[in-house]
């Protein structure tokens, strides 16, 4: 009788231990996948002065909002861009960070509007230093963690009034240089690290147009603009931001998301400085012919539209069909005449994913107000931060 209760004891002994161990091992692997993916990844949103309240934004789900743009005025220091309703946003950006206080805000700089006065702010020694002291003034001011440069696009390629000098390529370094130097001595001050970061594009001659392997050391991330890869620009129907590039016959162009990070990541740019564009909107384009369900056809015109527009006009119109390119791995409506390109939760699963697999910085949103319900946050978060 005593050796059987022995037995029996040494049994659920070792039963326990292995229960235990096992325990451990699950713990010890959770919390590597949790360092894996979750330390590195940044999700940064940006807020487009002329749509929703801040107060409405789900800042639990954003590491980073960039507000923009300020503008640059003729004195070639930087102002704010929308006076009427700049400072009401502001403050309720900053009343965000008082109950979300890992969020950081950052001021971004220029966009597609406003970038006409970088190549003269950033010429000479002396008006780089009065550009970047008037940003040290603005955050300070405006209690913002950092500055994001939005110059599209040094050396050429923006709106065609704006003035831009093959000398760029060398001013656009020097002037991050001085940032950096400004930004940190205004740290020491403070008490704390200042964000860097820029908006990039991913053509080739973009990146031949900058220095990439000096500026690297000045900012901590960049923002890769890895959407508008088609729109209302071209002659034919195609995918806004398609993730990668398929084997169909098009008659235009081919370009993706994953050929633009992969021309960052050939450069030698660290790849955990990269965070990647997300569009939370598309293209609509009107009078295309009922061939290939709308896709690579011409149309009469196109325009942009909100994540919330297609919700609310057309993803429950029983007149629209949705498909899927199964090797673009993005979603299109068409109804017969109008063909709608955008991005939904599935795609951005397939985005997350991407980020994840390559060890990227995390994903950047342009824009927050064209997802006013969350749902599109919502889903990148989940899939960035969740248990897939």
């Amino acid at each position: 009788m005593q050796k059987s209760k022995n037995t029996f004891k040494s049994f659920f002994s070792s039963k326990v231990i292995s229960l235990i161990l096992l325990l451990v091992i699950i713990i010890i692997c959770w919390m590597i996948e949790r360092v894996r993916v979750r330390k590195p990844v940044r999700i940064v949103g940006y807020y487009a002065a002329w749509n929703q309240t801040p107060k409405d934004i789900n800042a639990d789900q954003l590491t980073h909002i960039n507000y923009a743009f300020a503008n640059i005025g003729s004195d070639l220091k930087i102002e704010l861009g929308f006076p009427d309703v700049d400072e009401k946003n502001i403050y309720q950006l900053n009343e965000l960070k008082k109950v979300t206080p890992k969020l950081k805000t950052l001021i971004s700089v220029g966009g597609w509007i406003w970038s006409g006065k970088f190549s003269d702010a950033a010429l000479t020694e002396e008006s780089r230093t009065a550009f970047a002291d008037s940003v040290i003034d603005f955050i300070v001011k405006y209690q913002f963690d950092g500055v994001d440069i939005d110059w599209e696009y040094p050396v050429g390629g923006g709106l065609p009034a704006n003035t831009a000098r093959p000398e760029d390529k060398q001013n656009f370094t020097l002037l991050m240089q001085k940032l950096r130097e400004k930004l940190d001595e205004r740290g020491k001050i403070d008490g704390k690290h200042y964000l860097l970061t820029f908006a990039g594009a991913t053509l080739t001659r973009y990146l031949n147009s900058i220095e990439l392997d000096k500026l690297v050391r000045y900012v901590d991330y960049v923002n890769v603009m890895t959407y508008d890869i088609h729109g209302a620009r071209d002659q034919f129907t195609d995918f806004n931001a398609p993730l990668f590039i398929n084997s169909d016959i098009s008659p235009q162009y081919k370009w993706s998301v994953d050929s633009g990070i992969t021309n960052w990541i050939e450069t030698g740019f660290p790849k955990e400085k990269i965070v990647m564009g997300i569009p939370f909107y598309g293209y609509k384009y009107e009078d295309v012919p009922d061939i290939n369900h709308g896709l690579y056809q011409t149309f009469s015109q196109g325009n942009s539209i909100g994540y919330d527009e297609i919700v609310r006009y057309y993803l429950g119109n029983p007149d629209f069909i949705r498909f899927f390119h199964e090797e673009s791995k993005v979603p299109w409506l068409f109804n017969g005449s109008t063909f709608i390109s955008y991005d939904d939760e599935e795609s951005i699963g397939w985005k997350a994913k991407y980020i994840k697999d390559k060890g990227l910085g995390g994903a950047m949103i342009w824009e927050l107000g064209q997802d006013y319900e969350g749902v599109l946050l919502n889903s990148l978060y989940n899939d960035l931060y969740g248990c897939k």
